[in-house]
């Protein structure tokens, strides 16, 4: 009998042990193994006239993780004063986990200045703003869609070359760019062909997200090549998340053949969780507005 329970509480303390391990390997990652990281943010942002920036910035509040914005971060023309009381007292609460792009309203005032000051070193160099860095198993390439700033968006201007090196001293599984101008857009006057080389090399290095701004509402396309063709095993899925807070604009034209889903006038921020080889996204609206958007891919 003796005998039999000392099996007993060892075979109970091996079961226990066992149990352990595997939840020390599920809570948190181990060798081989890449925890999942969250994006969040949108474009056209902070105006003073407007109380929308701010219900999106309580979005950002609920929501962990790195901040982006895709540009156009303050209204109407980018000044020390529209960034210090349009966009500080919303977005600005975040400013330490945010990492910006400008757009095209950034610029109104001249290089963009009051925009670098106050983002610092996190814009990248003011003669640039294009930069990357890591989250969890992604490469993240912020790029400067303002070409005539900047020398270019050509292969062979200087942001061009600096992202070709860039992707190719940083291989990795799953690569997301952002930059304020969409390469397609639905109606007449979003889509921005400049940013076509870009895309280019992005697609050359096998890039999976790419998110832009500028249209004020809220797209998400089929995967695509550079020319819009529709390319399930290696094309770019391209969303236009220009719902930062600014209002929305009359569309003319048609809806780009590849877009998937398009909703205006509903202010809002796009969630990305970014796991190992995959990602998910959610369109998260503001209080008091109901669409929203989600959906998971692979990497290629």
């Amino acid at each position: 009998m003796v005998r039999k329970t000392i099996l007993l509480s060892a075979s109970m303390a091996l079961a226990l042990a066992l149990a352990c391990v595997a939840a020390a390997l599920t809570a948190a990652p181990g060798v081989g193994q890449t925890a999942t990281v969250t994006l969040v943010g949108a474009g056209d942002i902070a105006d003073c006239s407007v109380a929308a920036d701010s219900a999106t910035a309580k979005l950002l509040g609920r929501i962990p993780g790195t901040v982006f914005t895709l540009g156009d971060n303050a209204y109407p023309d980018g000044t020390a004063k529209q960034f210090r009381k349009c966009y500080d007292p919303t977005w600005g609460k975040y400013r330490k986990r945010t990492k910006p792009t400008a757009g095209n309203h950034d610029y109104h005032t001249r290089g963009a200045k009051p925009y670098f000051e106050y983002f610092g070193r996190r814009a990248g160099r003011p003669s640039r703003g294009y930069y990357s860095y890591r989250r969890g198993s992604w490469h993240i390439v912020a790029l400067n869609s303002n070409c005539k700033e900047v020398g270019g968006c050509g292969r062979h201007s200087e942001q061009g070359r600096w992202l070709r090196r860039d992707l190719a001293n940083h291989p990795s599984l799953c690569t997301l760019a952002y930059f304020h101008h969409p390469l397609y857009a639905s109606g007449t006057g979003s889509d921005t062909p400049e940013v076509k080389p870009l895309w280019r090399i992005l697609y050359d290095r096998d890039a999976d997200v790419i998110l832009s701004g500028h249209a004020h509402r809220y797209e998400r396309f089929r995967p695509i090549t550079p020319n819009g063709e529709p390319d399930v095993a290696s094309g770019i899925r391209q969303f236009i998340v220009g719902t930062g807070g600014e209002p929305g604009e009359k569309m003319y034209g048609s809806t780009d053949p590849n877009m998937q889903v398009m909703k205006r006038n509903t202010p809002g921020v796009l969630k990305l969780d970014l796991s190992a080889g995959s990602y998910h996204w959610k369109f998260v609206p503001i209080a008091g507005k109901i669409f929203t958007d989600s959906g998971t891919d692979g990497c290629h």
